[in-house]
C-alpha cells in the first residue's frame, strides 16, 4: 500500500485539478482509483465520490436527503447505528426532526415489521448500517432499500464494516447512497467514498472548488485516494479468502475461548455476520482489564466502536440487544483479517483463560457466584 503512496508523496505532487502536465499525471492515477473503488462496488464511477472518511461520507448524505427534501423532516434509524449516524440523528432532533429508532433483538436484528410500519409521507430519509461496527451483525439493507423505494423514500447505508468483506453490487440493489472508511480496506486512515446513485438529487456538504464534479470541494488528498484505490483492488481479489479462510479464523477463535472460558457469550452468534468481527462477552470481568492483559502480550483487541473508547460503560449496541450488564461490561470486539494467521488465533486462545481467571479471582461477583455453585 505504501509503495503505491509513495510517488505521489514524493515526486507526482501536481494538483490534479490543476490544467498542466503535473496535474494531468495525477488527476490520471485518481480516475484509476475511482474506477477501482466503482469496481470493488458494482458502481459507475461518476457514482464515486472521495471523502475525508466515514464519517463525513454519512453526514454528507443524511445532511443532502434532507436538503433535497425540504418538506419531509423525518428520519428512520436504529439503534445500533454507528455514532456518525446515531450522534448526528440526535442533533437533527435539536433541530426539529423527527428520528424514529428501530430496534434490534438479542441476537441484534433488525425488527422489519417495526421498519415498515415506521415509514411514512414525511419520511425523507432511512439509513441503516449494512453491518453492524461492534457484532459484525448484517442488516437486510437491499430488502429495506427496496421497501424504501417502493415509497419514495430515499435509502443511505453505512456501509464501512462491509465493504471489501462481502460481496456488494449496486447495480442490482435498490440503495441511493453509500458510505465506505478507507482504513477498514487498509488504506491510510483519512479517506472514504461516498457512492451516490446516478439520478438520485444531491446537494454538498463541502462547498467550495469544482472538485468531484462540483458535489465535494477540497484539494484532493491525493496519495490516501491512491492508496484506497489499490485497497479496493486488493479487497476485490480477496473476497473468496475472506469469506471463507478468515471466517474459519473466527469460527475457530471462538470456539477455542468458549471451550475453556465458562460464562461466556459470543454475542450475535446465530445471526448473519461478517466474517471477520467476532465479540464476546465474559461475565464478571470489566473489558479494561482484559484489554490491558492482551495488549501486555501484544494482541491488540478492544471493547467496541475505536469512535466510543474511553467509556466504561456498556456500548449502547450491547445495551439495545439487552446483554446483561455483568456480561456486557466484560465484552471484547476482536476484528480478523486475511493477514492473520492460525498461530495467532490459537496464542489469542491460549492466552485468554488466564488472563480471565486472574481477573475473576479478583471479582467479588465472580466469587460469590463460585462459593453459591459450590455450597
Amino acid at each position: 500500500m505504501f509503495s503505491a503512496m509513495l510517488p505521489y508523496l514524493r515526486d507526482h505532487y501536481g494538483n490534479p485539478s490543476s490544467n498542466h502536465s503535473l496535474g494531468w499525471q495525477v488527476e490520471k492515477k485518481l480516475a484509476e482509483a475511482r474506477d477501482k473503488a466503482a469496481e470493488l462496488l458494482a458502481a459507475e464511477p461518476d457514482e464515486i465520490i472521495f471523502t475525508s472518511c466515514g464519517t463525513e461520507s454519512d453526514n454528507t448524505a443524511i445532511l443532502s436527503a434532507l436538503s433535497t427534501n425540504p418538506d419531509k423532516r423525518h428520519i428512520v434509524t436504529n439503534t445500533v447505528e454507528h455514532p456518525a449516524i446515531r450522534v448526528l440523528c440526535e442533533h437533527l432532533v435539536d433541530k426539529g426532526y423527527r428520528v424514529t429508532t428501530l430496534d434490534v433483538d438479542s441476537e441484534g436484528n433488525l425488527d422489519m415489521d417495526q421498519y415498515k410500519r415506521s415509514l411514512s409521507a414525511d419520511t425523507a430519509l432511512v439509513t441503516l448500517m449494512w453491518a453492524n461496527n461492534e457484532t459484525g451483525v448484517i442488516f437486510p439493507v437491499e430488502e429495506a432499500a427496496s421497501i424504501a423505494r417502493e415509497r419514495g423514500i430515499l435509502f443511505h447505508t453505512d456501509a464501512v464494516q462491509a465493504v471489501g468483506k462481502i460481496p456488494i453490487s449496486m447495480r442490482t440493489n435498490s440503495i441511493d447512497m453509500l458510505s465506505l472508511s478507507g482504513h477498514k480496506l487498509h488504506a491510510p486512515k483519512g479517506v472514504g467514498v461516498l457512492y451516490v446513485r446516478k439520478g438520485t438529487r444531491f446537494s454538498p456538504f463541502l462547498i467550495g472548488g469544482h472538485q468531484e464534479k462540483g458535489r465535494r470541494g477540497g484539494t484532493e488528498n491525493t496519495a490516501s485516494i491512491v492508496a484506497l484505490g489499490k485497497a479496493c483492488e486488493l479487497a476485490q481479489n480477496n473476497l473468496d479468502r475472506e469469506n471463507i479462510r478468515v471466517k474459519q479464523l473466527r469460527d475457530r477463535l471462538e470456539t477455542g475461548i468458549q471451550q475453556q472460558i465458562p460464562s461466556t457469550r459470543v454475542n450475535g452468534a446465530n445471526a448473519n455476520r461478517l466474517p471477520n468481527t467476532s465479540n464476546i462477552s465474559f461475565q464478571f470481568v470489566e473489558s479494561e482489564g482484559i484489554l490491558l492483559l492482551l495488549d501486555q502480550l501484544g494482541i491488540c483487541a478492544s471493547s467496541g466502536s475505536a469512535c466510543t473508547s474511553g467509556s466504561t460503560e456498556p456500548s449502547h449496541v450491547l445495551r439495545s440487544m439487552g446483554i446483561p450488564y455483568a456480561m456486557a461490561r466484560g465484552t471484547i470486539r476482536f476484528s480478523l483479517s486475511i493477514y492473520n494467521t492460525t498461530e495467532e488465533i490459537d496464542f489469542v486462545a491460549e492466552s485468554l483463560p488466564d488472563i480471565v481467571r486472574r481477573l475473576r479471582e479478583k471479582s467479588p461477583n465472580w466469587k460469590s457466584r463460585a462459593a453459591y455453585a459450590n455450597a
